[in-house]
């Protein structure tokens, strides 16, 4: 029996707001380790509505950190945001101080 409309857009919702709270970990993680500081501005870029639909919907970004955080890990879904928001990251960051 599949799942109805409502229930996957409610899981993928559920998802996403773990995934929002594991991306925030990641994301002061990040700033702390890049900036040796607290730096509100990277921050809030990085976990930013504006910054994740460059990836695409931002509840499905999330949702995928969050899927990725359930099935295997904390560390995966860390790897898996090392490897697909920083570069874009570092880019529109780089793109900013010209």
């Amino acid at each position: 029996m599949s799942q109805s409309k409502e229930q996957l857009i409610r899981a993928e919702r559920e998802s996403a707001w773990i995934g929002d709270a594991v991306l925030c970990l990641f994301a002061r993680k990040f700033v702390l380790r890049e900036r040796q500081a607290m730096d509100a501005e990277w921050f809030t870029h990085l976990t930013s509505n504006g910054f994740l639909s460059a990836l695409g919907n931002p509840t499905s970004v999330e949702a995928k950190i969050g899927a990725i955080y359930r099935d295997q890990g904390l560390e995966a879904a860390f790897a898996y945001m090392d490897e697909t928001l920083v570069p874009l990251f570092r880019k529109q960051m780089a793109n900013k101080k010209k």
